[in-house]
């Protein structure tokens, strides 16, 4: 990477791009592997490659408009680079003009004057030109739009608005902690500061007073409903925030993960909010306890499309084979979770999802092969957002839920009774 600070933090944003859209990484992985450099060059690469895979549609939409014929890769990347800091983030049109020119210059000089003549068309036109798209379309995928049209309706044009939009970041706080400055404490208790803050630097940190979890990822362990004493089983607990919230309740928990390293970081996470519980390195599917516990959380891997607000490279790198391929161990950790409650012990089954076919398919398909029963959620366990509720009494919350305070994670969860009492 060059010395110049903003082409620094353009090449790395082109680095990250290429890494999810032609290679297929994570968007997070492909950050940490990022040369160490300023932090402010690593947040704007970050905040562009997610511009760009949050409004992939609406940028190629706009960029077609000005292109004849086929457009080599690596080009089409610079362009949707530039065309995103003129449409979305306020650049200046020299800064991201120029940049965007200086970096096509490095593969030839016709594309840096192909670079330079279509952002300033863009820079020009562009905003009115978007006025005329169907946003929210262009920018989700076909069969994410199709399997939420079918689920939600109209509200998927809401779903895709709260993914345009870089998220708040959201704090749980330990008992008895106060918010920080400038945080809003919202109706379900957690903290909401601004996007962009830098979580390690706020007061209390170090002295373990909160930790980062998404308001909506707060609900399902409060559903479990867990007492002092009662022992309860956290199955995938990474990255530990459920955990947490079950030991603050005073419940006895042992923490179970099958990936050591993501393990690690929540017995990190214990360590600084000075709690205890046990840790276990486990393949859920297999592994049973001594003896039958009082209540399992099983927040299940999933598609995590109901988190694209902060990842919105799941926008491009899920399909419609992720969810089928998943299911299947969806229902195995539902048949192991379930062997490990004593009868009348609850489940709550909870995916940040938002495909039906993770969420309520399980739960019926659950309900027909297991010895167990709905409980359905009263609505004062959800007072903070009765709109979450479903006719069902499970938990579905959407990204457009609480839109007017920045949303929230699309989670959906559901509680269970060990029936055979």
């Amino acid at each position: 990477m060059r010395h110049n600070a903003a082409m620094d933090a353009r090449e790395a944003g082109l680095f990250l791009l290429e890494s999810v859209l032609a290679q297929h990484r994570r968007l997070e992985a492909a950050l940490d592997a990022l040369p160490s450099g300023d932090a402010r060059d690593r947040g704007f690469a970050h905040l562009i490659a997610a511009t760009v895979l949050r409004r992939l549609g609406t940028l190629d939409a706009v960029l077609d408009q000005h292109l004849r014929g086929p457009t080599p890769e690596r080009v089409r990347m610079l362009l949707r680079i530039g065309a995103a800091q003129l449409l979305f983030l306020g650049t200046a049109p020299h800064a991201a003009v120029g940049t965007a020119v200086a970096l096509a210059k490095h593969t030839s000089e016709a594309h840096g004057r192909l670079v330079n003549a279509v952002l300033r068309r863009v820079a020009a036109t562009g905003r009115e030109r978007i006025g005329d798209l169907d946003t929210a379309r262009l920018d989700t995928p076909d069969w994410l739009w199709r399997s939420w049209w079918g689920a939600y309706g109209a509200a998927t044009y809401d779903i895709a608005a709260a993914h345009a939009a870089e998220p708040p970041l959201d704090l749980t706080p330990a008992p008895g902690a106060f918010p920080p400055p400038d945080a809003a404490v919202l109706a379900n208790g957690s903290w909401r500061l601004p996007p962009g803050t830098q979580v390690t630097a706020l007061p209390g940190f170090a002295e373990g007073t909160f930790w980062v979890q998404d308001a909506a990822a707060s609900l399902p362990a409060r559903l479990v409903g867990a007492g002092p004493g009662e022992r309860v089983i956290d199955l995938c607990a990474a990255p530990g925030g459920k955990t947490l919230q079950l030991v603050a309740a005073g419940a006895l928990v042992t923490a179970i993960d099958r990936d050591p390293a993501r393990l690690a970081r929540v017995g990190q996470n214990l360590g600084r909010l000075g709690m205890q519980a046990e840790t276990l390195a486990a393949d859920a599917t297999r592994w049973c306890p001594a003896v039958p516990v009082d209540a399992v959380l099983l927040d299940a891997p999933c598609t995590a499309t109901g988190t694209i607000r902060r990842h919105p490279d799941v926008l491009r790198l899920k399909s419609a084979r992720d969810v089928a391929a998943i299911v299947p161990l969806q229902d195995s950790l539902m048949d192991a979770a379930c062997a490990m409650l004593r009868p009348g012990g609850r489940m709550v089954y909870a995916v940040c999802s938002l495909q039906p076919e993770e969420g309520p398919a399980r739960i019926e398909a659950a309900l027909a092969r297991l010895p167990l029963r709905l409980d359905p959620i009263a609505e004062g366990e959800l007072a903070a957002i009765p709109e979450a509720r479903t006719p069902e009494g499970c938990l579905r919350t959407l990204p457009c839920h609480w839109a007017d305070r920045g949303g929230m994670d699309g989670f959906f969860a559901a509680r269970l009774i060990r029936a055979d009492a």
